[in-house]
């Protein structure tokens, strides 16, 4: 005869060896997905891209973050999430990622004259510290290289701490693979735009001048306002990023749309008053877009058109 305080062990007993078997299971499936990390997971391009990898129940992906421009609003569920800094990439991770999309650094080339300590910290001892990561533990890595490395006949990659480190860093990239064998793939943005863009301080133009024209505040241009950009919805960004990541082999990934304004043709857009401010060092005045091995090795253009995704937002 089983006596109520037997029978209440042994089903304390099976409880115990209920969450010890579905804790392997989900061991077995997790080991069974994709590993990726994803650098600067909580920030406007990051978030982004996660979005869209937990998509495919084949991935478990994991965002590290510092949250110095990310924010925790931006948190995708089905991603696990870390908070701390690149440079401490390996005693942050408790397992070894497949693939690693590294966007995490510091990414505003005018603000950069004001930052430089923090760039050198985030975008070359952060990155030394993912790529030697990568290098010990053989993983794929796909580096954000930055497009000011091609503007004004290639003199952009200097103009600026942030242009120089990041055009220092695609380097860098290129030689651990001749040196060490790693497996890399190199993608350079052109003027992000789209969900989760922030304003301020770390803005980018689109959202800045879309909150001004909510507030009925004159758009700001800096002089002389014939600068031209490749504006580049995020999503066509996050789509070039998955094909890179998957596909794409070596240097020269560009990511921008053919279609290219200048800075005072995209004010007037929103339309309203124009106020003109001086010219700001680390400004550069045109992009240089080649797209060929993009399209040839990857098959992406971008589809996603600025002037339809300003009028939809001058109307909300």
């Amino acid at each position: 005869m089983i006596l109520p305080n037997d029978l209440s062990k042994s089903s304390n007993r099976i409880s115990l060896d209920l969450q010890i078997l579905n804790y392997f299971i989900s061991d077995i499936i997790m080991n069974n997905k994709r590993k990726i990390l994803v650098t600067g997971g909580a920030g406007f391009i990051g978030s982004n891209l996660i979005e869209e990898l937990v998509k495919d129940e084949n991935n478990h992906v994991v965002s590290l973050d510092d949250y110095s421009t990310g924010l925790e609003s931006n948190q995708i569920e089905g991603a696990d999430y870390l908070r701390g800094e690149t440079k401490d990439i390996e005693t942050l991770l408790e397992w070894v990622p497949d693939m690693i999309y590294h966007i995490g650094e510091y990414a505003r080339p005018t603000e950069s004259f004001n930052d430089v300590e923090s760039v050198l910290e985030s975008n070359i001892v952060g990155t030394l510290a993912v790529l030697e990561y990568c290098r010990k533990n053989k993983v794929r890595i796909l580096y954000a290289g930055s497009s000011t490395k091609f503007g004004d006949g290639e003199k952009g990659k200097d103009q600026s701490p942030y242009a120089w480190t990041k055009s220092q860093n695609t380097e860098l990239v290129m030689r651990y693979g001749e040196w060490f064998g790693l497996d890399y793939v190199i993608t350079y943005f052109y003027n992000v735009y789209g969900p989760r863009e922030r304003s301020g301080r770390h803005g980018t133009l689109i959202q800045i001048f879309i909150e001004k024209y909510r507030k009925g505040e004159p758009l700001t241009v800096v002089s002389p306002g014939t600068q031209k950009r490749n504006f580049t919805h995020v999503l066509d960004i996050v789509r070039g990023l998955i094909l890179a990541g998957e596909k794409g082999q070596g240097d020269g990934y560009a990511l921008g749309n053919e279609e290219s304004y200048t800075v005072k043709e995209v004010a007037e857009m929103f339309g309203g008053e124009i106020e003109m401010l001086p010219a700001r060092k680390g400004d550069r005045h045109e992009s240089a877009l080649d797209l060929s091995k993009t399209k040839e090795e990857l098959g992406w253009v971008a589809e996603k058109s600025l002037r339809e995704y300003v009028e939809e937002n001058k109307s909300l």
